[in-house]
């Protein structure tokens, strides 16, 4: 495939303990690299397509080794800028049965986050790209880096790129007011829109607690397409916990003011960091392979599906490992 992504954020370096151990408890951390728009392009990447991903990271080798962790899936480095001191951290917890997920960050003064606007030639970046994506947390991370995702989203339009967002709000960066200032302005250039409910309500304050019985997924997006009428695709994905040990994942997409639900899927969890990037890979692949939004939707939500089998950050599942699972009924037998 050869439209070219281009994908902007941070990425940072996970650690983990062992063995589903606790914090308090493990003397060792399991280290790998990600981040929202990072894991995008990976997954994009192992399907594929050309992309190409943006941001800055130290020269020192924790830094190095960010970049190479997307050199090593084929992702096109070119336009990583190098410089400032330290790369964002986050340490994670992952639930077990009725324990939680417990993340803690530390992210503050990351080369990223102390990026200038200017530091970013769009013109060149974006130069015979397709489609554009960024999340709502690149522009949470500082003004400036608010203001970098608004000239990439202008330049993208005046280049002729689709522009793709996954909203992806993050109450501890910034405030309900802040977001819905900033992506209220961002929002006008974005074609392809990802959210959930939780999104809309983070960031536009938009009331689902009465949707005059319409499913809530159908009444957000329709509500974010009435606010926003550039949006040309709504999508949005979410699990429901069906047990202690078991989840239901399902997806929908709007679009030309209707609504396409994919199949739903039980399954048990290995690791749900990056599923919603996955989900995002899906929606992108599909665009650029002509997909009608009925093959769209279910091919987004089975590489949802398939990131939670994957230890990681990343999806390292192929686009015949996802058509399998969405198109045929052989997705779970043994591959000879």
């Amino acid at each position: 495939m050869q439209d070219k992504v281009i994908t902007f954020g941070e990425i940072m370096l996970r650690l983990s303990p062992e063995n589903n151990e606790r914090f308090l408890q493990c003397t060792r951390f399991e280290a790998v690299y990600g981040g929202g728009e990072a894991n995008t392009a990976v997954s994009l990447a192992n399907f594929g397509v050309s992309v190409g991903y943006v941001t800055k990271l130290p020269k020192h080798p924790i830094g190095q080794r960010a970049v190479n962790s997307m050199r090593e899936y084929g992702v096109d480095t070119e336009n990583i800028i190098r410089g400032g001191e330290q790369i964002g951290i986050y340490f994670l917890e992952k639930k077990t049965s009725q324990r939680p997920t417990n993340v803690f960050y530390n992210r503050k003064g990351s080369a990223i986050a102390t990026a200038k606007a200017d530091e970013f030639d769009w013109e060149k970046i974006l130069e015979g790209a397709k489609i554009f994506h960024f999340s709502g947390i690149t522009p949470a991370l500082s003004d400036e880096l608010a203001k970098a995702t608004l000239e990439a989203c202008k330049t993208a339009k005046k280049l002729g790129l689709k522009v793709s967002c996954d909203l992806n709000y993050r109450s501890k960066l910034w405030s309900g007011e802040k977001a819905n200032e900033v992506m209220s302005e961002i929002c006008k250039y974005v074609d392809i829109c990802i959210a959930n409910e939780d999104d809309a309500i983070g960031i536009f304050g938009i009331d689902t607690s009465d949707t005059n019985g319409e499913e809530k997924n159908l009444y957000v997006a329709r509500v974010l397409k009435e606010r926003f009428p550039n949006f040309e695709i709504v999508a949005s994905v979410w699990r429901t916990e069906t047990s202690i040990t078991t989840f239901s994942l399902r997806s929908m997409l709007y679009v030309n003011e209707k609504a396409y639900y994919s199949r739903e899927y039980s399954m048990h969890i290995l690791d749900y960091i990056g599923a919603g990037d996955a989900f995002c890979a899906g929606i992108i692949y599909s665009i650029l392979s002509g997909y009608d939004p009925d093959k769209t939707i279910e091919f987004a939500n089975a590489a949802s599906c398939l990131k939670h089998t994957v230890s990681g950050d990343f999806n390292l599942v192929t686009v015949d490992e996802v058509s399998r699972l969405a198109f045929s009924t052989t997705g779970n037998e043994v591959q000879r």
